[in-house]
């Protein structure tokens, strides 16, 4: 579900616990490393999570929050934030000629350029989550 975060959005914050769990508390934190990615650049979004008013034309960035049950992407588009929650269990992530995030039919890519080389400890962190609750042993990264 994607959501304008712009302001404070009670939906948001109860849609964000039920899909992708409560926020790490601070010690969890620390153990992991930290919990979000540095900003990525968008390459493409799909039509569904345009939502008329983005118009992607211009640099945008966004950054990736890890949830012990899936990940919230924020991107920003002009003066609105935008927050699209994702499950682990409906979260797929094609690293190819570009990094992109798929779910629900909807996607946003990202270029692989050098902020996706800061990014690859956290991607490979966010694939290790996954794993570990949805209890795959056999997915290659």
């Amino acid at each position: 579900m994607i959501f304008n975060t712009t302001h404070k959005n009670e939906d948001y914050d109860i849609e964000s616990v039920a899909l992708a769990g409560k926020p790490f508390s601070l010690i969890q934190r620390i153990k992991q490393g930290g919990i979000g990615s540095s900003r990525l650049m968008i390459h493409k979004i799909s039509p569904k999570l345009n939502l008329g008013k983005l118009k992607f034309s211009e640099i945008d960035y966004a950054n990736i929050e890890l949830r012990p049950k899936g990940i919230i992407v924020h991107f920003t588009k002009k003066l609105e934030r935008f927050s699209w929650i994702i499950p682990y269990y409906r979260l797929v992530i094609y690293n190819a000629q570009s990094f992109s995030i798929h779910a629900n039919g909807n996607f946003i890519q990202f270029l692989k350029n050098k902020n996706y080389k800061q990014n690859k400890k956290f991607i490979d962190k966010m694939v290790q989550l996954k794993n570990n609750f949805l209890n795959l042993e056999y997915y290659d990264y």
